[in-house]
């Protein structure tokens, strides 16, 4: 009998296929083709710089194996295999060691991540990778508008695309992938780059059933300059829709934190859209806290000063705006240090973060902060609402 190997896999319900692991990785061991992104056992080394990269927790996978996956395999999985039984055999320290192993790899593997994202328990249930690379949808151009001031050298970008008859369920949280035209220096197509959704599972007026992105125009983004010169009319191809985790929650009664600098709110509008339409009764069960460098770069500004304050509460934090003190988001949540305990405490909490990774670590931070200066321990609090469903991170 062959000795138990342990494998290193990826969760196609829950990776978005940004491709971050596959270009992260040392020794060329992670590969995709239309449908999946995928570990090779053969090339795999465990040296683990694929975890910290990966912003859904996908990668964050392992199994035991008496013989490891092909990627042959693996790439026609829809989701993962369970865990199949293994025989450790007459050697109970064979077993034990294996126990061992398996335990100091996954502890290794945390220290990246910080552990596996989970949807909502009360989120619907996400339709995943319905179009792919060698089959992607087709959807018509409505609209492009600029969303930031003319003036500003932040160009960000509302699109909107219409799939026609053509089906493509997506909600709020989930991403899709546009594909650029024309081909890499070596020949070979571009992959499709990623952009969260921002509107609402029924489009952006109910029934409508399109689907709304927010870009911003980076100097050298190939597929960001292609997308924010789209014009209306045009045809653009797209794969998708990807992510399971990064959800919107159906309970009413969930109380949302909802932390994002600029592109970031893309997510958050879908989900506060979606709350109009479904609890528009409902009080104080959204926050939002969002950074930008000025006002005049803040996607949808405008429209957000026109949410109650009772229905959604809202701080603004400016870091370059004339003669104005430098602030972030984490100083806002300072700021709030009471109402962010209150929702630490609150067993229907939920805190979404968004945008930028730079912001990471500030807010991780001032969380950590506030949770001491009430005797918790963040680290504890995060993990117990991670592994609830209660915590979600994507930051590119």
């Amino acid at each position: 009998m062959n000795k138990p190997l342990k494998q290193h896999l990826i969760d196609p319900e829950i990776c978005i296929r940004c491709y971050t692991c596959e270009m992260t990785c040392p020794v060329q061991a992670i590969v995709h083709d239309d449908n999946n992104v995928v570990v090779d056992a053969s090339k795999c080394n465990f040296c683990m710089d694929c975890i910290p990269v990966c912003p859904t927790g996908s990668i964050d996978e392992w199994r035991v194996v008496n013989e490891p996956y092909s990627v042959e395999e693996q790439f026609e999985w829809m989701e993962l295999p369970e865990q199949e039984e293994i025989e450790a055999g007459d050697a109970d320290a064979d077993a034990d060691a294996l126990d061992d192993a398996m335990a100091a790899l996954l502890a290794e593997a945390h220290k990246g991540a910080g552990g596996k994202a989970k949807a909502p328990a009360t989120a619907s249930k996400p339709t995943v990778n319905m179009y792919n690379l060698g089959k992607p949808a087709e959807a018509k151009v409505q609209g492009n508008y600029r969303l930031t001031d003319p003036e500003s050298d932040s160009d960000v970008r509302h699109i909107i695309l219409d799939f026609g008859s053509l089906p493509f369920p997506v909600l709020e949280g989930q991403s899709i992938g546009i594909i650029p035209p024309g081909t890499d220096d070596k020949g070979n197509p571009h992959l499709p780059r990623l952009y969260s959704v921002s509107s609402p599972r029924d489009g952006e007026r109910p029934g409508y059933k399109n689907v709304s992105l927010t870009v911003k125009r980076e100097e050298r983004g190939l597929c960001s300059n292609y997308v924010c010169d789209l014009e209306k009319g045009d045809t653009v191809k797209v794969t998708g829709p990807f992510g399971a985790t990064f959800l919107l929650p159906s309970d009413p009664e969930a109380h949302l934190m909802m932390i994002c600098t600029g592109t970031g709110s893309a997510p958050f509008r879908g989900f506060t859209m979606r709350r109009q339409r479904e609890t528009p009764s409902v009080k104080d069960s959204l926050t939002l806290v969002f950074g930008a460098r000025r006002q005049g770069e803040l996607p949808y500004f405008g429209p957000l000063k026109k949410v109650p304050d009772s229905f959604m509460k809202k701080h603004f934090a400016f870091s370059r705006e004339t003669d104005q003190p430098k602030h972030y988001v984490q100083d806002k949540l300072r700021e709030q240090a009471e109402d962010v305990a209150r929702l630490l405490r609150d067993p229907k909490g939920h805190i979404y973060i968004c945008g930028l990774k730079a912001m990471e670590q500030g807010v991780e931070e001032a969380l950590s902060d506030i949770a001491r200066a009430k005797g918790l321990v963040w680290t504890e609090i995060r993990d117990a609402m991670r592994e609830d469903g209660r915590y979600h991170v994507e930051t590119y």
